[in-house]
């Protein structure tokens, strides 16, 4: 009773509100914008998390996590793009609805449904606390590294259309982990004698590089302006009414929605996908699906709100992260100086539970701003996107550059970022990338512990031979696995037409990338070889199976393309590469805050076009941010050769 009393005492606070209200309304803002999502959000706010009090600090995570799966729905509604994985489905509902002017309702009943998961999922949130509490104080090396193993190997087949490629990218992420320090002797791998990767790649980077990037280009060669129209038609209590005529619907997707995000590497990427798909199979009519149906839009938002809740389960009380978001919220855990695990339902109990109440707030606060302010957002969508997104990349690089403060953050997330743009064309899976890379350690870690402790002998507990058991059925589940049951039609049908060379250069490239692990791994010794020598062969078997598929089936392999995979899109994806490179130069040049002033006036003017005298005040609006963050931060940005030869003001990188 007394940790529920302090948790409640903590959750109340002013501080504690405000920063839950700021994490809300940034995690509505991200969910709006298409292509950023939770991940991308995380990655922008981990920076400024520093120093701060632990509870502050979840609160504002939590508030930025929460409602990013509520706020998505505007662009998944308004203009049939998905404002984050797990709003794919709704877009086969809403966007049809909306283009017959029923758009309002379509949100009303979206916002209403994602409400009520989010309550479902952190009400079993706090139920499950409870009931693993005996479970989590029984784990101990060999169950955590066990249950590392397991998660990997879900992850693997869960995340992609293509079971050996979802493991192989796993394997990629894993290999990434390994950079900098050996956590058994302390030597360096494959660091080329670089100061910066001696600790590795930053999570950060990572984060933002492997989602933010490629999604801002991908949205800026699709369309100039997010909606044509910005307008909403009536009928959001009509939308109110309908979520009330489905209780038991939205009920059964949210705990379906809660188990998918408690199993790590499900999550957002299928769990709306796997709803949509179960109201169809259970109801009788199903002629309007597709068309325009309201069951469309609740099933998914009821189920990927609860996934929030259900994905918190092993973040919290095992230390796996159940999304790739879940994967940046332990970055943030890190940061801030908690260890998830038994800590959690011991020690740290009242924090987990402000951490369950602060995201079924967060979810009642994120739905009432989306009810109250769904007009005024719908116009938003008219902004052309060659305005928003200059000021995304810089503020995405600004973000990065709180990682070390180094020039390497800019050009590590570069190459990340370059990493991630044709992970997402040629359809690598980025969350198993990440959780690989986050899980890296924590793999090596556990498996030399176990050792350490018992030995082998730890094949021999009780719970250790239950968690082998499930993951030789996840292997078996992944042999099994068969492709396509979760593609959209596009995805079939680039799938089905995507070109082959492509495909087979980037491949080589990541094969080369792991044999050069490999190579690399018989330089330390033993206890810092082990692990990426295993980890390596692992995933050069796993990629040479894919690419004797891929040769011996041409488009006919069980590989995921993107959309529109032909040489005018890898030019365009090189084009805004190169401009990203430009911003760079800028910065080389004149330093950061006035290489962004001037890479925002060029990008803007160029592909938005306007008047001038408009562009340059968004574009000197950015560069005061910056200065102002400089203030705020005791931050000193990079500096260009222009800093080296005239003495200029410390907000300008001087």
């Amino acid at each position: 009773m007394d940790v529920l009393v302090e948790a409640f005492l903590n959750l109340i606070t002013p501080s504690h509100l405000f920063f839950l209200a700021l994490g809300t309304l940034l995690g509505l803002l991200v969910g709006i914008l298409p292509g950023l999502g939770g991940i991308a959000g995380l990655s922008l706010v981990l920076p400024f998390i520093y120093g701060m009090d632990p509870s502050d600090a979840l609160a504002m995570m939590i508030g930025l996590l929460a409602p990013t799966t509520t706020s998505d729905t505007f662009p998944s509604v308004l203009m049939g793009i998905p404002g984050t994985s797990g709003s794919q489905a709704t877009v086969m509902d809403g966007f049809p609805m909306a283009k017959r002017g029923e758009g309002a309702r379509a949100l009303g009943a979206a916002f209403s449904a994602s409400l009520y998961g989010g309550l479902v999922g952190a009400l079993i949130l706090t139920g499950a606390v409870f009931a693993a509490r005996p479970i989590i104080l029984a784990i101990g090396f060999g169950e955590q590294l066990l249950l590392i193993v397991l998660a990997l190997s879900m992850i693997g087949v869960l995340t992609g259309t293509s079971a050996i490629k979802g493991l192989a990218t796993c394997g990629v992420g894993l290999l990434i982990g390994t950079i900098g320090a050996a956590p058994a002797t302390g030597g360096y791998r494959l660091t080329g004698d670089s100061v910066y990767l001696s600790d590795g790649i930053p999570i950060v980077i990572i984060g933002l590089g492997m989602f933010a990037m490629p999604e801002i280009i991908d949205l800026i060669r699709s369309r100039s302006t997010i909606s044509e129209t910005g307008t909403l038609g009536h009928g959001q209590r009509q939308g109110f009414r309908d979520f009330l005529r489905h209780p038991w619907l939205v009920t059964r997707c949210a705990f379906i929605g809660t188990l998918v995000g408690a199993l790590p590497g499900l999550g957002g990427s299928v769990v709306d996908w796997i709803a949509y798909g179960h109201v169809i199979q259970t109801s009788k009519d199903k002629s309007g699906f597709g068309h325009g149906d309201i069951r469309g839009v609740l099933a998914p938002e009821s189920a990927n709100n609860a996934k929030e809740g259900g994905a918190l389960i092993p973040t919290l009380l095992f230390g796996i992260p159940g999304s790739g978001s879940m994967a940046l919220l332990l970055g943030g855990f890190i940061l801030i100086g908690i260890e998830p695990g038994p800590s959690m339902v011991t020690t740290d109990l009242n924090l987990t539970f402000t951490m369950i109440w602060s995201l079924a707030l967060a979810n009642v606060l994120g739905a009432g701003i989306c009810f109250a302010f769904a007009r005024q957002v719908a116009k938003l969508t008219t902004i052309p996107y060659g305005l928003l997104a200059p000021i995304m990349l810089v503020l995405i690089f600004f973000a990065s550059f709180q990682a070390t403060r180094s020039w390497s953050d800019l050009i590590a997330l570069f190459l990340v970022g370059t990493l991630g743009v044709y992970m997402k064309r040629f359809g690598w899976s980025r969350p198993a990338l990440l959780i690989g890379f986050f899980l890296s350690g924590r793999l090596e870690g556990a498996l030399y512990q176990s050792i350490q402790v018992y030995g082998l002998s730890f094949f021999e507990r009780p719970i250790v031979i239950g968690l082998l058991i499930l993951t030789v059925i996840s292997v078996w589940a992944a042999l099994r696995f068969k492709p396509g049951a979760h593609e959209t039609p596009d995805e079939k049908r680039a799938r089905e037409a995507g070109p082959l060379r492509p495909q087979l250069v980037f491949a080589g490239i990541m094969l080369a990338a792991a044999v050069i692990t490999f190579v690399d791994s018989f330089l330390h010794a033993f206890l810092a070889m082990i692990f990426p020598l295993v980890v390596s062969v692992f995933t050069i078997v796993l990629m040479g199976i894919m690419l004797a598929e891929l040769i011996a089936k041409r488009q006919q392999a069980r590989v995921y393309f993107d959309t529109e995979l032909n040489t005018s899109l890898m030019l365009t994806n090189v084009h805004y590469l190169a401009w990203i490179a430009g911003l760079l130069a800028a910065t080389g040049l004149v330093g950061f805050p006035m290489g962004a002033l001037a890479f925002l006036f060029i990008f803007m003017t160029v592909k938005a076009g306007g008047p001038p005298l408009r562009n340059f005040v968004l574009a000197g609006a950015g560069m005061t941010f910056l200065g102002a963050m400089s203030y705020f931060l005791t931050l000193r940005y990079p500096e260009g050769l222009l800093q080296t030869f005239v003495e200029m003001p410390w907000w300008l990188g001087g």
